[in-house]
């Protein structure tokens, strides 16, 4: 049976499952690692004055084609 669990890695390699889980032997793994998003500062800042510009009827009205 194939199952899928979330872990982090750190640095040193070592492995720490988000959850525990109790097997009854032994078993081979597979571990992928996902890459997080690098996000400045700068871009988190400047969401609040973009929101403020986007988020207006007349803005939902000239994208409203698109959805």
């Amino acid at each position: 049976m194939i199952q899928t669990l979330e872990a982090t890695i750190e640095k040193s390699g070592e492995v720490h499952l988000i959850n525990p889980i109790h097997l009854m032997h032994s078993c081979r793994a597979i571990v992928t690692i996902i890459e997080e998003p690098d996000i400045s500062d700068t871009s988190l800042l400047s969401q609040p004055a973009l929101a403020h510009d986007w988020d207006r009827p007349e803005e939902d009205a000239a994208w409203s084609h698109l959805q």
